[in-house]
């Protein structure tokens, strides 16, 4: 695969063979990943959560219990703690952001866990032995006094190299620690990582992604990001694919269209649907689309070709960075995937509410809003 992450001056991107697969602009940082000193407003025992004021209009939302069973924090939170939490999901809508006492401090080759003791490898070091060895090493710098995941970049890196940074990431962590548990209003006490190094986990040094440093996107790119705010997405072979976002969900419908088809009706489907797959992957990456996705792909006679519509689309996601998965058909022939939420979406960063249909794809034939 030919890789680019582009270094602009307005933000970073991705593009794979060609395609633009991720956009983020600096001015659309959010604060996902970052650490707060937060108050806790109210606690809420029927839903098992707390309201936390980390310096926003909106508190924040954080369960009283963390879900991991290797963090060493549990404990009962009382109203007016300060606590240190971080943002896991940004605010969207009327919902404020998503908090976690389970910190997580990113560095090149490892993630820090200081208040966990899981020790984990990338999913994207796929060789048995090097994870093998990589764990072992976590297991031995960790000592079962933290957690520690270590990154894709790891395996390029010697072991005195990643013991260094665990150490700089350690001595960080003290710091912030110590400026935490005193008293201060709430607000962020340490930053995420910027649209660059977030895209760290594509670069290996060995392997084929090239960085290059522009001003701007050049003019097919930025085409191919401006046609990403389309409804509807074109296919090769004349099908296409309608894209809905809803507020619990996205939903995404496959059509022939004008697909003749050069085969037989099966194959015709077939066809449509595994290019469906392909760019189904690309552009929830590049309008980083989350949460619930429903894809009505056209209806296939057959389970083999089901199975290889979801193997096809199980790989078109293999290159994303982030977690996806694929659940498979439901009941009714719906493909059923999930993403995780790290930023906002396109629809957020670059557009606004239609004032005339008021965000409905419709107006009233009255004429009345």
């Amino acid at each position: 695969m030919d890789r680019k992450i582009w270094v602009l001056e307005e933000g970073c991107a991705v593009s794979e063979n060609g395609r633009l697969v991720e956009y983020i602009r600096e001015e659309d940082r959010t604060g996902a990943g970052d650490w707060f000193l937060g108050k806790v407003e109210r606690l809420m025992p029927g839903l098992d959560c707390a309201f936390v004021d980390i310096g926003r209009k909106r508190a924040g939302f954080l369960p009283l219990k963390e879900n991991s069973k290797t963090f060493t924090e549990n404990c009962p939170l009382r109203s007016g703690d300060r606590i240190l939490v971080q943002i896991r999901r940004e605010e969207t809508g009327q919902k404020g952001a998503y908090l976690s006492r389970d910190l997580v401090m990113p560095g090149r080759t490892v993630l820090l866990m200081p208040l966990n003791r899981h020790i984990g490898v990338s999913a994207r070091i796929t060789d048995g032995e090097k994870r093998t060895t990589l764990r072992e090493l976590g297991q031995e710098i960790a000592g079962d006094s933290f957690g520690l995941i270590m990154r894709s970049a790891s395996k390029h890196e010697s072991e005195e190299a990643i013991r260094s940074e665990v150490s700089v990431l350690l001595e960080q962590w003290e710091s912030i620690r110590q400026s935490g548990s005193a008293e201060g209003a709430p607000g962020t006490v340490f930053h995420s990582p910027g649209p660059e190094e977030q895209l760290r986990d594509f670069y290996e040094p060995r392997g084929n992604t090239v960085i290059v440093r522009e001003k701007e996107l050049n003019a097919d790119l930025s085409r191919q990001l401006r046609e990403a705010r389309n409804r509807t997405v074109s296919l090769p072979h004349g099908g296409n694919i309608v894209i809905d976002r809803c507020e619990a969900m996205t939903v995404m419908d496959v059509n022939s269209a004008a697909n003749a088809g050069r085969q037989g009706r099966r194959e015709t489907i077939l066809e449509t649907n595994l290019e469906a797959c392909r760019e189904i992957a690309v552009q929830t990456r590049l309008r980083n689309l989350s949460g619930m996705l429903i894809i009505d792909f056209i209806n296939m006679d057959t389970p083999e070709d089901r199975e290889q519509v979801q193997s096809t689309l199980t790989a078109a996601f293999e290159p994303d960075r982030i977690k996806t998965v694929i659940h498979g058909w439901t009941s009714l022939g719906l493909m059923e995937m999930t993403r995780k939420r790290t930023a906002p979406d396109l629809y957020e960063t670059d557009m606004n509410r239609c004032p005339v249909c008021l965000g409905a794809g419709y107006t009233a034939k009255d004429g009345k809003k």
